[in-house]
């Protein structure tokens, strides 16, 4: 007997809601025309996230800086539950965005929530790209800069941008953190970016487990002293195979190794219930 197929899910994905409720045609006139804004994006699984404090601390930072409004870390809380609740899901990839359109005082606070990601499997292939974000330490939408030079990359046969400044500095990539192995320890470029929630929690529980990463800078013209590298994002971790036409010494099954050394440690930090 073959078992019949699952209830189709309530709402159209991504599913979006403003301010706690489904999205309205003006609803949407907010990013559309005043995109000005932030957001963090996180996966939920069994409706806990891992670094939700984290999470909440950066909307509140760039809520702060952007708007000079406080932002509640309750409210954004009850504002995700209330999205999954009327999605329909308990695993999801979740954003929450923060607008301020003219004349108003209160934040715009946006849920979006689509299915479960994870990074693709594999070694990745990186295209180093001549751009750096202006104030890299606040994620916010609409980044011309990394979807253009994301783009150029795909065409040319890679899977994301690396990101440099001057002097072939490497900063990050497109959408992820990157990470260095240089035989001994983990190495994170000492250069202006984003630091991503999975980064700080690799951090965190490296140094905890006695084995601290390192901040150093790190240019196109001295990969060769690395054994290999890695991509981090909400998504996952995932080695990198090359960096142009760098191929590191660690090879695949070192790299594949060391990968999930820091998925299992990674894995240690706890998840808190939303």
């Amino acid at each position: 007997m073959t078992s019949a197929p699952p209830p189709p899910l309530p709402h159209p994905f991504p599913y979006v809601e403003m301010d706690g409720h489904p999205a309205t045609e003006e609803d949407l006139r907010v990013p559309a025309l005043f995109g000005f804004g932030h957001f963090t994006a996180l996966q939920v699984r069994d409706r806990r996230v891992r670094g939700l404090g984290l999470h909440l601390e950066r909307l509140e930072g760039a809520n702060r800086e952007l708007f000079q409004l406080p932002l509640d870390g309750g409210r954004v809380r009850e504002l995700i539950r209330g999205a999954l609740d009327r999605a329909g899901l308990r695993d999801a990839s979740v954003r929450v965005h923060g607008f301020l359109p003219p004349g108003q005082s209160r934040t715009r606070l946006m849920v979006t929530v689509r299915e479960p990601a994870a990074l693709a499997p594999g070694g990745r292939s990186l295209m180093s790209v001549p751009y750096a974000r202006a104030v890299p330490h606040i994620k916010r939408p609409g980044e011309f800069g990394q979807t253009y030079y994301g783009m150029l990359a795909a065409r040319a046969g890679f899977d994301e941008a690396l990101l440099t400044a001057p002097g072939g500095v490497v900063t990050e990539g497109a959408t992820t953190n990157i990470g260095f192995w240089d035989g001994s320890s983990v190495v994170w470029p000492d250069a202006p970016a984003l630091t991503g929630i999975t980064m700080a929690l690799l951090e965190r529980a490296l140094a905890a487990a006695g084995e601290p990463s390192v901040r150093r800078a790190v240019t196109l013209d001295g990969l060769g002293a690395y054994r290999g590298a890695f991509l981090c994002n909400s998504q996952g971790i995932a080695p990198v195979r090359r960096i142009d036409a760098v191929e590191f010494a660690g090879g695949d099954e070192e790299m594949a190794e060391v990968v999930g050394r820091l998925e299992a440690v990674y894995g240690s930090a706890p998840a808190d219930l939303l």
